[in-house]
């Protein structure tokens, strides 16, 4: 599943492409995402003007000169790229917005778990409204984190994948986050201390920040806007290594369930 970098590295990738520029046509060829995708979309936004693009969480935020939002998200297998307006179609090509330039927009889902949706007041949309702060924000710090803990007795790393505790923290990077930190993923997020929170809040950050630089993480379906993968896999320490020796002591990586998920 995309996550925050790759969310992130996508924004980058599309933005020098789309802001201010002008929308000439939206094409659906399959509405049956995660939601369907609003069938007026094309004539509703039509000759509208894409100011801005950015990210909230996992979403793609498109704001448009009607003060309008197309909110956008990957979902498990999706990708947002670039190409010319004669590129022929690609399987699982679901989505696109031609802009006047000819420049274009495709969503590619194969598993069509993503999301293409519209609001007039994003804030207050129900996908939007009750998220946690953003990983990489300044506010974001372990001081948050404990706060937040209320003597949960929830693992540690199902806490930081909670989008109401901080957004964006998805598997791999958590799993990543608590290695760096020294914290066992399965410890119980309201036994630990202020002081291996503020680690842990680092780690988070500097994770995430890497994983950026590196153009996200491809294991299987993941491209940028340019339809090339991400690096960082060459860079995971624990996740996907199980049986691998540990870069730290060289104990053989484990692998166990935590919260349905694989956990390293």
């Amino acid at each position: 599943m995309p996550e925050l970098p790759e969310v992130e590295t996508t924004v980058n990738g599309i933005k020098p492409w789309l802001e201010n520029k002008q929308i000439q046509q939206i094409n659906i060829y399959n509405s049956s995402l995660r939601w369907q995708i609003p069938a007026d979309l094309p004539k509703k936004y039509l000759s509208q003007t894409i100011t801005t693009i950015n990210r909230r969480a996992k979403y793609i935020l498109i704001h448009l000169q009607s003060k309008a939002t197309l909110i956008l998200h990957l979902g498990m297998s999706g990708s947002l790229v670039i190409v010319t307006e004669d590129t022929p179609l690609a399987k699982h090509d679901h989505f696109e917005m031609i802009m006047a330039d000819g420049t274009t927009l495709r969503y590619n889902d194969p598993r069509r778990f993503g999301c293409v949706l519209d609001t007039q007041n994003y804030l207050q949309h129900r996908l939007i409204k009750y998220l946690g702060p953003e990983p990489l924000d300044k506010i974001f710090d372990g001081k948050l984190l404990k706060n937040k803990t209320n003597n949960k007795t929830q693992a540690v790393k199902n806490f930081i994948m909670d989008g109401k505790i901080v957004v964006g923290v998805g598997n791999i990077y958590a799993c990543e986050a608590l290695f760096m930190a020294g914290i066992n993923p399965s410890k119980p997020a309201g036994k630990i201390s202020l002081g291996k929170y503020q680690v842990l809040a680092t780690a988070i950050k500097e994770v995430l920040a890497a994983a950026i630089t590196a153009g996200g993480t491809t294991l299987k379906d993941f491209v940028n806007a340019q339809g090339k993968p991400g690096y960082f896999a060459q860079q995971l320490k624990v996740y996907a290594r199980k049986g691998q020796p540990c870069i730290v002591c060289g104990t053989k990586i484990s692998q166990k369930t935590i919260g349905q998920r694989s956990t390293f």
